[in-house]
């Protein structure tokens, strides 16, 4: 029988060790475009659409407000997008491309290129893995939710 406490048979793990390795690559290709990769996600979510509220970007990229705040203040300051009260809503801040912002997009169109150059695996076989992480990132959401609902009913009772 194998051992369910070995390292190589935990999700957490492999997933942890994935995550930074394949985040290591980006370090090199991100480094011209100036970004770091949590600042290129944070790009990504504003390519697809801006401007966008901080609560909006941060659901999107399943972040903490606090954690996405320094994000946005060094883009800022690097000219890449505004941050500004939203006039409908003085608790929201709206975060806005700047034309420095929105040209960057044209050099980031060769970061998954890149990405999947140095990965040498076959982008089919990367979208499935994807679509798989998807899929666990959707189970793990459900399972958050039903712990909060036995918890809300116990705390209730």
């Amino acid at each position: 029988m194998q051992d369910p406490l070995a390292l190589d048979r935990q999700v957490c793990f492999a997933l942890a060790a994935a995550s930074r390795s394949v985040i290591g690559l980006y370090r090199p290709v991100l480094e011209p475009l100036g970004l770091t990769h949590p600042q290129y996600l944070v790009m990504l979510a504003l390519w697809e659409r801006s401007p966008r509220r901080v609560r909006d970007i941060a659901d999107t990229l399943l972040l903490e407000p606090a954690t996405l705040s320094p994000l946005l203040k060094r883009l800022e300051a690097a000219g890449l997008v505004t941050r500004v009260r939203n006039a409908a809503d003085e608790r929201a801040l709206d975060v806005t491309l700047t034309d420095r912002g929105r040209a960057l997009r044209k050099q980031a169109e060769a970061v998954p290129g890149r990405i999947v150059e140095r990965l040498g695996v076959p982008v089919g076989e990367l979208e499935e893995v994807r679509d798989r992480l998807t899929a666990l990132l959707a189970a793990v959401e459900r399972a958050g939710a039903a712990a909060d609902a036995r918890e809300g009913a116990a705390l209730a009772g």
